[in-house]
């Protein structure tokens, strides 16, 4: 349903609302210059914050509020995966034509109300050139506001009031609020825009300004991606609306679909022809869909010389004789690629890896942060659609929910995972922070004993974490595996869901959640550097049925390699389980109806 009104405004103010009237936005031009504050469930959440942006000219003194066209949408959608099968896009909406003194260029401001959170951005609708060097864009906060600091991509997070950040934060950003309550600072549809970061404001207090990376230039007709604020009474709240990312962006521009299939994903760090068949071996026999090979296989990945078209002299690989060998055992073949590599080859290499019967790129150390590369990335995923190669991004990119467009991108890093082996007080962070944004590609380990928390702690990521493509048992090789039997969650287990439910949880602490495929259900229950009890109520279940629980905890009186316990049996939908969850530990729970 979509319905249209226009209206002229009377006065120097406009009050919008969300379909179910929680998110109260107030913009208002006293003063010459745009400011915005939000109220959320009757509590002032965002203060009276400054708007505008420099495009040539600056749009933030000596403006007013012009005509104002307001609309309603209400609709489902089905996406092609995620973390449901269904998603609610209802939003009001409004355009607000920004009017300069002395001026004929035209600013609107777009704005979308959802029960979700709030949503805005710049559109300039007319033909001329554009130079953005600034976005004015400022949050003020309550006061005794503090933030989830990380400064890049795949960097530790600090707790820090806002004052005296040493330097930018990446996105999203996760703030608490001293009366309580939980906001997250977000973005969506960048694709040929510059990163924006946050920072703290030098000269007023409790404002968390905007940080471009650099100017942005193009022609108008244009619009800046989408600046999101969310806002939940619980940290679990913001994990349950995180579809609003995805609401954000163009529907699926892809007219076949069929050959995107996510899955799980083993990772092949040995390049040799026998090694990669047991790898494949290894998928067909653990319930893992694909196989992945990793750097060196083309040369040296960071040498500009090395050819991706063709396997290095050191390799006895062939390539398309693994991937018909691959197939013959329901398996998918992937291959990396560092980005220098993909800039000068991709027009040749995408045909020739179709050819070959390849399913998909793992983009290596891509270029992030100005405009150039940010068009030429999501450009390059367009191409790989073109050939149905499905991609995974690594290093500094995060989601902003492009894969609603180009469903071919089915992952991205982004995040601070078991590359660098972070601890369990990272991991129930995780899904508070960086997990709003979207998948992350964080390559779950097992066997390494490198890994800083529990075996079921491991486990339980799987249903923690939500990846398209989630590469499973990261450094480790097929005779690792000795019968295992809590593996079978992990066999289980699929990638993508009919529903999705955080159930419990808080920052740093410990997370809860639940995850639907089918019938089957399954949970994973993360805790940090602590001991900590939790009591799981079974209500997502369906009612009155009874499941066969699988569960796998930690047990360190067992006589076993791994230290995890098994156990199998009846319950029935509501009974409460507790979860006794060590140090760095965890659990990971399957659910399966049992017939009457």
């Amino acid at each position: 349903l979509w319905v249209a009104l226009s209206l002229s405004v009377q006065g120097k103010e406009v009050n919008m609302t969300s379909p179910d009237g929680k998110y109260q936005f107030t913009l208002s031009d006293s003063g010459g210059q745009l400011h915005y504050s939000l109220t959320w469930n009757g509590k002032q959440t965002v203060k009276p914050s400054l708007l505008g942006i420099n495009a040539n000219v600056e749009w933030r003194d000596g403006v007013e509020i012009g005509t104002v066209d307001s609309s309603r949408k209400d609709t489902i959608w089905h996406p092609v995966y995620g973390e449901r099968s269904e998603i609610k896009d209802c939003y009001n909406a409004w355009k607000i034509l920004v009017n300069r003194q002395n001026g004929r260029d035209k600013l609107i401001l777009d704005i979308r109300a959802y029960d979700e959170g709030i949503a805005f951005r710049y559109h300039f609708p007319g033909g001329q050139y554009l130079k953005i060097t600034d976005e004015y864009t400022e949050y003020t906060m309550p006061e005794g506001t503090k933030a989830y600091f990380t400064p890049k991509a795949q960097t530790p997070y600090s707790y820090l009031p806002l004052e005296n950040w040493p330097g930018e934060s990446d996105r999203p950003l996760l703030l608490t609020l001293a009366g309580g309550g939980y906001v997250c600072l977000a973005e969506a549809q960048v694709v040929d825009y510059v990163r924006t970061k946050f920072n703290v404001s030098s000269t007023k207090k409790n404002t968390i300004i905007s940080a471009m990376y650099g100017p942005v230039e193009d022609i108008a007709p244009y619009s800046t991606p989408w600046r999101v604020i969310m806002v939940g009474e619980r940290p679990v709240d913001l994990i349950n609306n995180n579809d609003l990312v995805l609401n954000l962006n163009p529907a699926c521009k892809l007219a076949d679909t069929s050959w995107i299939k996510p899955g799980k994903v083993f990772r092949s760090g040995d390049l040799k022809q026998d090694r990669v068949k047991a790898a494949i071996d290894f998928a067909a026999e653990r319930g893992i869909q694909y196989v992945h090979m990793d750097a060196g296989w083309y040369g040296p990945e960071m040498k500009m010389s090395s050819d991706a078209t063709t396997v290095s002299s050191d390799k006895d690989l062939d390539i398309p004789a693994l991937c018909k060998y691959a197939e013959s055992k329901g398996i998918g073949l992937m291959v990396y690629v560092n980005q220098r590599a993909l800039v000068q080859q991709l027009d040749i290499l995408l045909p020739l890896y179709k050819k070959w019967g390849l399913k998909g790129i793992k983009f290596g150390f891509v270029q992030i942060g100005n405009q150039r590369w940010s068009t030429w990335l999501h450009d390059a995923v367009r191409k790989c659609g073109e050939y149905n190669l499905m991609v995974d991004i690594h290093d500094e990119y995060r989601p902003t929910g492009f894969s609603r467009t180009y469903p071919n991108l089915m992952t991205q890093e982004g995040i601070r995972g078991n590359e660098e082996m972070p601890d369990a007080t990272h991991n129930t962070t995780l899904p508070f922070t960086r997990y709003l944004a979207g998948a992350g590609d964080y390559t779950l380990c097992y066997f390494n004993n490198r890994v800083k928390n529990t075996k079921a702690h491991q486990l339980a990521m799987a249903a923690v974490y939500y990846s398209p493509l989630q590469f499973m048992f990261w450094y480790d090789r097929p005779e690792f595996y000795q019968g295992e039997e809590e593996l079978e969650f992990w066999k289980a287990i699929p990638s993508v869901w009919d529903d999705s439910r955080a159930l419990d949880g808080e920052i740093g602490e410990y997370i809860v959640q639940a995850r639907r495929s089918g019938n089957d259900w399954f949970v994973g229950a993360m805790t940090n550097t602590e001991a900590r009890t939790i009591t799981l109520t079974t209500d997502f279940l369906e009612p009155g049925k009874k499941y066969m629980l699988h569960l796998y905890e930690d047990d360190d009186k067992l006589n076993t390699r791994t230290k995890v316990r098994s156990t199998h049996k009846k319950i029935k939908a509501g009974d409460k389980l507790v979860l006794k969850l060590k140090a760095s530990g965890g659990a990971a729970l399957h659910f399966t109806p049992l017939k009457k």
